[in-house]
């Protein structure tokens, strides 16, 4: 089955409180509850493949190893783009119906917008 990225993104700032993106702790705790369960279903259908969430993009480093013999390492973020990936899925899906499926359940789970895109053949 082809496999699909399911990307979740959040808006500037929100990565700086304790909870995140979420505005209390009650909020930060169903949504990882509803994750967790959302997870478990992604195994019991087979359609389990990675997740994980990240850290806040000033966290980051970025590496460019096309100049010259060594590396050069930067402090991130990359870009400084509006909106960053908080985390994602990747998945398996017998089509696009499918990774939308699994996409609309995953953005009400983790409660933020989604992206789906399949990887390359």
């Amino acid at each position: 089955m082809p496999e699909y990225l399911i990307s979740v993104w959040h808006s500037p700032g929100v990565q700086h409180r304790e909870t995140g993106p979420y505005a209390s702790e009650e909020e930060m705790q169903a949504a990882f509850q509803a994750v967790g369960e959302f997870n478990e279903a992604l195994r019991a259908e087979g359609a389990w493949v990675y997740a994980g969430g990240l850290v806040a993009p000033d966290e980051s480093v970025v590496v460019d190893g096309t100049r010259g013999a060594e590396p050069v390492i930067t402090d991130g973020p990359f870009t400084q783009a509006q909106q960053h990936m908080g985390g994602f899925w990747v998945v398996d899906a017998s089509g696009p119906e499918q990774a939308e499926d699994l996409a609309a359940r995953a953005s009400k789970a983790c409660g933020n917008k989604v992206e789906v895109r399949p990887f390359q053949p």
